[in-house]
Parts: C-alpha cells; sequence; structure tokens
C-alpha cells in the first residue's frame, strides 16, 4: 500500500510544483515552461507594487485573524458544552444537527446565505420587520460594513460541528479518575472543566492553532467567491478582495498566469514561514509541536 501512496503524492503534490517556475517567467502555454522568457522577479514586483496590495493584504489579515480568534475557539467552546451535557439523546442531537452542515459544499451554503439575507422575502428581513427592528428590508449583501460578519457567521455555522468532534474525542481521553479525585477535593464542574479538561486537550488545541496560524493568509476563497457573486460584487470589493480572489480575478480570468503564480507563490512562502515559526515558538514553551 505504501507505494501507490507514494506515487499518487509524487503525481499530485510534487509534479505540480514545476509549475512555480511561471513566477519567473512571462508564460506562454504555447512555449511551455522551458521556452518561455526568464524575467526573474519581475511579477513579484509588479504584485507588491499593484495600487490594491495594501487592501488586499488588509483583508486577506483581518479575516482571517476574525477566523482565528472567533471561528477557531467556536468548536473548542462547543465541544466543552457538550460534555457537560447528560441527556445522551440530546447530546447525540446535537452533535448531528451541528456536524451536518459541514457536509454540505460551500455553493449550497452560500445560496442558503443570500436567500435568508434577500430584500425579497429574505428570513432575516421579515423577522426584523416583524420584531420592528427596522422599517425597510436591507439589503445586507450590499453594505461593505456587514460583509465580515457574514463572512465569519456562516463560517462557523458550516464547521463548528465537525470541529467540535475532535475535541470531544479529546475529551473522552481524559482519565475518569481525575474528574473523581477532584470531585472528591470539593472541585465542582467549572473547577473540573478549568483545571482538568482544558489542560488535557491543551495539546490537541495547540496543534490545530500551529496549523491555523500556517494558514493564516488563507482567509477563504470559496466562500468569499461565491457571497460576493463570483466577486462581480464591486461594492464589496474593498473590503471582500483577498490574495486568493485577487488571483483568480487579474490572474486567472485576464490569463496573466505567471502574474497569478507569483501572488500565489507570496502567500505560499509567508505561510510556511509563519507555520515554522508558530512550531518554533510553541516547542521553546515546552507544548506540543509539529515537529
Amino acid at each position: 500500500m505504501a507505494i501507490p501512496a507514494i506515487i499518487m503524492i509524487i503525481i499530485f503534490s510534487y509534479i505540480p510544483m514545476w509549475g512555480v517556475l511561471t513566477a519567473f517567467q512571462d508564460y506562454s502555454p504555447a512555449k511551455g515552461f522551458f521556452g518561455s522568457d526568464w524575467v526573474g522577479f519581475k511579477h513579484f514586483r509588479m504584485f507588491f507594487n499593484a495600487p490594491e496590495f495594501w487592501q488586499i493584504m488588509r483583508n486577506t489579515i483581518v479575516i482571517s485573524l476574525l477566523k482565528l480568534f472567533i471561528a477557531f475557539p467556536a468548536p473548542i467552546f462547543l465541544a466543552l458544552m457538550l460534555n457537560e451535557v447528560k441527556n445522551a439523546f440530546f447530546k447525540r442531537f446535537v452533535q448531528t444537527v451541528s456536524y451536518l452542515p459541514h457536509f454540505i459544499s460551500w455553493v449550497i451554503v452560500s445560496g442558503f446565505v443570500i436567500s435568508l439575507l434577500s430584500v425579497d422575502n429574505g428570513s432575516v428581513n421579515i423577522l426584523l420587520q416583524k420584531l420592528n427592528i427596522i422599517d425597510e428590508p436591507v439589503h445586507w449583501l450590499s453594505i461593505p460594513e456587514y460583509f465580515w460578519s457574514i463572512l465569519i457567521s456562516s463560517g462557523i455555522w458550516k464547521d463548528i460541528g465537525f470541529g467540535a468532534i475532535v475535541y470531544l474525542a479529546a475529551i473522552t481521553g481524559v482519565a475518569p479518575h481525575m474528574y473523581e479525585a477532584a470531585s472528591i477535593d470539593g472541585a465542582g464542574r467549572m473547577r473540573q472543566l478549568v483545571s482538568i479538561t482544558i489542560p488535557s486537550i491543551a495539546p490537541v488545541i495547540i496543534i490545530f492553532l500551529i496549523l491555523q496560524v500556517g494558514q493564516i493568509l488563507n482567509a477563504g476563497f470559496e466562500e468569499i467567491l461565491l457571497l460576493t457573486n463570483q466577486g462581480q460584487n464591486v461594492v464589496l470589493r474593498p473590503v471582500a478582495e483577498t490574495i486568493d480572489t485577487y488571483v483568480y480575478r487579474v490572474g486567472i480570468e485576464n490569463y496573466r498566469f505567471s502574474y497569478a503564480t507569483a501572488a500565489g507563490l507570496f502567500k505560499g512562502v509567508i505561510s510556511v514561514g509563519l507555520l515554522v515559526i508558530a512550531n518554533w515558538i510553541t516547542r521553546k514553551l515546552g507544548n506540543s509541536s509539529l515537529w
């Protein structure tokens, strides 16, 4: 079984890495990798000097940090709360309902969100009008100030349940006698949570945190592209344009393959650097690390 796996990795992971050469070329499909003219760091300079560079970097970093500080802890809190539920049926029901959205594609989820927030018969607008919170329907996806909240909220709804499964599995690995000893010593449920449960699953949390830091420039391509109508919603572009959507819109759609590859390679190098730094810091602090 090992040999087919190695062959698959070589074919689908290593051979495509030759494509990064186009970042240093004026790539032409007709000339190919070895026939296209070499231009060095020309496309990197063009990307760094682009008028939109600082805007897309700001959007990418802000959205990623919002996911790190809000979306990342959400599955942990859900797992901790479900662990305290004693009713087995209710616990299984909540788990099932919460992790099912993970298996729904972003195409469906984005359509669902757009329908909920629609001006014409959108459930959110109807509810808010019934409660006399708003007088007229609001076009939520045409107001830049609301986009980040909508993006993060929909992402949490989609992935919180599936992420909680990992932490629930880690919690079940905690030795029961630790809780029994704490209970005998007079520790309540909250004290046991803080002193036993969270420290016991800390290594798992740290591993996932390191991986999340490595994805800090991966603000989410598919969900942003779909919620902004394939990137055509120009009203949202100042807050929704990230490195990934910019590469797709400017590089791929306009056939600027070398420019798109340069921007993607820049993102990849920074991500690897952040991953290495995060791993080094956790190792120096004596915590679990990837290597």
